[in-house]
């Protein structure tokens, strides 16, 4: 179904609930200082001579600073107030899967609030995190990650029985390439074929199944028992993890196409499976 089309002060109340709560308190403040000063101010009672379109513009630009000074605040203070409850529902779904003994809390809830908890996983790695409207259940890049520069994407799939295939990898990969980010992660509440976990390796794209996130959200990690691990060269420095910042370590991939190859992995794994290509 077609989405409605929205107004102008609908527009500007979604994009102000996008920002943090403060922002749309204080550019409710500023707008109304800056209309009020507008709309209180005395229009000429004389027209001197070839002036009349001048005092037409001016009597017209007062007339709407004065309904704008109150409608404007609004608007902003609207949106703040829904970020400011945005903010609380993502921090209690993190709340409720932090304190799940499993990943089944991933499947009990919408996609949107499936994004939004990713998006507040993230935030608390100390990402800053845009919600870019993937789309829907099934569409697009849904958050953009931004820290030290670096621009990561994110693709959420809350997928409860289907598991996810190399062409949602490519397809980040693709969106990377032209949006020149340095990074990206695919994450679901499943988990990823064999072939998606062969593609990623290499591309700087992280895969995070249900497992790992919900891992991840509860802090927990775990000593890696299934690939080998070979020191770091002398005199050389590991990179931290781009998903919980741990050292990293080197790896031998023992499967799929880039079996053999070497790559960075994370310590914590399989707490957390992130990678870097070396």
């Amino acid at each position: 179904m077609a989405r409605r089309r929205q107004n102008l002060f609908e527009d500007l109340i979604e994009i102000t609930s996008k920002l943090p709560w403060w922002v749309g308190v204080v550019l409710a403040i500023i707008s109304y200082v800056w209309l009020h000063s507008i709309a209180a101010s005395e229009v000429m009672a004389a027209v001197p001579p070839g002036k009349m379109g001048e005092v037409i513009s001016q009597g017209l630009f007062k007339t709407l600073a004065s309904v704008g000074q109150y409608l404007l605040p609004f608007a902003f203070l609207v949106g703040a107030a829904m970020s400011a409850y945005g903010r609380v529902k993502r921090q209690a779904l993190h709340a409720q899967v932090a304190g799940s003994p499993d990943r089944g809390a991933l499947n009990d809830m919408s996609w949107q609030q499936f994004e939004a908890l990713v998006g507040e996983a993230f935030r608390r790695k100390g990402y800053s995190v845009t919600e870019t409207g993937g789309g829907g259940a099934d569409g697009g890049i849904d958050l953009a990650l931004k820290k030290e520069g670096e621009t990561l994407l994110v693709q959420c799939k809350q997928w409860k029985a289907t598991k996810v295939g190399v062409s949602t990898v490519r397809e980040l990969y693709g969106v990377m390439a032209a949006e020149g980010a340095t990074g990206g992660f695919v994450v679901t509440s499943g988990i990823f074929t064999d072939e998606a976990r062969a593609f990623a390796v290499g591309r700087n794209i992280e895969l995070l199944d249900g497992n790992v996130l919900h891992a991840l959200i509860r802090g927990m990690s775990a000593p890696d028992k299934t690939a080998s691990v070979s020191p770091v060269a002398a005199g050389s420095s590991a990179p931290s993890c781009p998903v919980c910042q741990s050292e990293m370590v080197k790896r031998t991939a023992k499967r799929g196409a880039n079996s053999g190859n070497e790559f960075w992995g994370c310590s914590q794994y399989p707490g957390c499976k992130g990678t870097r290509a070396i």
